[in-house]
């Protein structure tokens, strides 16, 4: 006779269930796919330009009362104003339109690392020449060596 032993089964245990639980996964991979389909067509707008790097560039909010015209130019020079291609000509106007509007208006200039020193130049003394005084020159921050 043999005491405090009341499980008799022939059965061996059940093994414990060693499976992933794929739910959350599937939950996560769904948010995933609704942020890209949102976020899609404001990527495919965006003007692709390879900003050059600095250090100590930090976002600097311009006063309300003040205007700024931020131009573009990508790779192959073309310059751009609010993501429309405009011509030499349309740019001279619009910095004498803005000038002569408000002379303390910035021009926020955002040149593609690719662009040659001399169209840079040559943008910056049109602006010069329509009489805004105020350039501000749009730079990614540098990535430190622990980043790369």
């Amino acid at each position: 006779m043999a005491f405090g032993r009341f499980d008799h089964r022939t059965t061996p245990a059940p093994e414990p269930l060693s499976g992933i639980n794929v739910t959350p996964l599937v939950d996560v991979m769904l948010v995933l796919v609704v942020i890209l389909i949102l976020a899609a067509p404001v990527l495919a707008a965006a003007l692709r330009v390879q900003l050059p790097q600095a250090q100590g560039t930090a976002p600097i909010a311009a006063p309300a009362a003040q205007q700024a015209l931020a131009l573009e130019i990508n790779a192959q020079g073309i310059l751009w104003i609010d993501g429309q291609a405009v011509e030499e000509a349309a740019l001279h106007e619009r910095l004498a339109s803005l000038a002569a509007a408000n002379p303390q208006a910035e021009l926020q200039l955002r040149a593609d690392a690719a662009v040659p020193y001399g169209r840079v130049v040559a943008v910056m003394g049109w602006a010069h020449a329509a009489g805004l005084t105020r350039i501000g020159f749009v730079a990614e921050p540098a990535q430190t060596q622990s980043k790369r």
